[in-house]
């Protein structure tokens, strides 16, 4: 029976997914064949020798040791678009606090309380929380991938001009924008165009701090900045510093730090983008289809560090073999195959940088000198075989 440790509470609507009679679901499993997590930190977790898969129930994986795992060949998923309509949906809401001041409105009328004439001194107050409209406003997207393309055609439902930019957008994703959200050149058009900034990418060396003293500089003045996706985007001590100088009108952030709670013109919101009912099932379930299908017959979807290789499922028996990404690799593979005289049916392969991961099904069952052969190739670092 495989093994699969629950790292934090996941939805039951997902591990439901896995039946009962292959897997053994707990947060107490020890010896654990895959985890199944959401912000629960991973990096100083010593991983049990038979785990082979790690799921993250969102997208963002910065709790999760990818590159130590792609060196002990552990499967790291993710659920890209599983959460996009929760995230989309807040930013919507983000969009409107960082318009008007609803929370400072919220709580100078909570000081009303237990004083008589209430309705006559909200009227006489409300002028201080007087705000903006979006119709007509620009917003530049950045990052236009499941949630970022929501946001990106929701504004254009608000009546707001869009301008968004993505150097690695894909052409589904493209092909979902509206008609009318036009494509910047580059993050420096959208820095200087536009009155309202949302930060939709990951964070990754090339883009922290991306929203710094220097990119700042060279936006409006009174523009509103929106950070749904990871607070190490924007560096927090210059956005301060701009809201202190009336360059920035309000920023509002999913994820509140020291240096952002508290603050004049800042809208810390505790982490709820991806926080609904619905968007917990869905990544629950996603995540945990991801699992089953890897560990029952090998095949990979929304791997961050393997890439996607999948064949559809037949009564062939399987090897699936994890290597580097150099020639002749898969010409060694075959040739072990055909010296135990077995003939491969099919063969499926892919890589993602220095990775490549190989399915090869064949008419029957690779003997144990065949996977030896197989394992001893130089660039081969993981070899499964699966039978059905």
């Amino acid at each position: 029976m495989l093994k699969v440790k629950l790292m934090n509470k996941i939805a039951k609507v997902g591990t439901d997914v896995l039946s009962t009679t292959k897997y053994e679901v707990s947060d107490k499993v020890e010896n654990e064949d895959a985890i199944m997590v959401r912000s629960a930190a991973l990096h100083d977790m010593e991983f049990s020798p038979n785990l082979r898969a790690i799921a993250r129930c969102g997208a963002g994986v910065n709790n999760i040791p990818v590159d130590k795992c792609t060196k002990e060949g552990i499967v790291v998923f993710n659920t890209p678009g599983a959460n996009a309509n929760a995230v989309k949906e807040l930013a919507i809401a983000a969009l409107i606090l960082a318009s008007r001041d609803i929370v400072g409105g919220i709580k100078w009328t909570e000081t009303l309380a237990g004083q008589t004439g209430v309705a006559k001194l909200v009227e006489a107050g409300k002028g201080a929380f007087v705000g903006h409209e979006l119709a007509g406003k620009t917003l530049g997207v950045v990052g236009l991938g499941a949630i970022g393309g929501m946001v990106a055609n929701a504004a254009i439902s608000l009546g707001m001009n869009v301008l968004g930019y993505d150097p690695y957008i894909t052409a589904k994703a493209a092909w979902s924008l509206a008609p009318s959200v036009r494509q910047a050149a580059d993050y420096a058009e959208i820095f200087k165009s536009c009155d309202y900034i949302t930060l939709h990418v990951p964070a990754t060396p090339q883009t922290k701090n991306m929203i710094c003293e220097k990119s700042i500089a060279t936006m409006k003045d009174g523009v509103r900045i929106i950070n749904l996706a990871r607070a190490d985007l924007v560096n927090a001590e210059d956005v301060k510093k701009a809201i202190a100088e009336k360059k920035i009108a309000r920023y509002v952030v999913d994820f509140p730090t020291e240096e952002t709670v508290g603050v004049e013109g800042i809208v810390a919101i505790p982490h709820l983008g991806a926080s609904t009912v619905e968007s917990e099932d869905h990544c629950a379930i996603m995540a945990a289809q991801e699992l089953d299908e890897f560990l029952t017959c090998g095949n990979i979807r929304n791997s961050v560090n393997f890439p996607s290789v999948s064949v559809a499922h037949s009564l062939y028996p399987r090897v699936c073999i994890m290597h580097e990404n150099i020639p002749n690799i898969l010409t060694q593979v075959t040739a072990a195959f055909s010296a135990e005289g077995i003939n491969i049916e099919s063969m499926a392969s892919g890589s993602k940088g220095d990775v490549a991961y190989t399915i090869v099904e064949a008419n029957s069952v690779a003997s144990e000198d065949a996977l030896a052969k197989i394992r001893a190739v130089e660039g081969v670092f993981g070899v499964r075989e699966y039978t059905f």
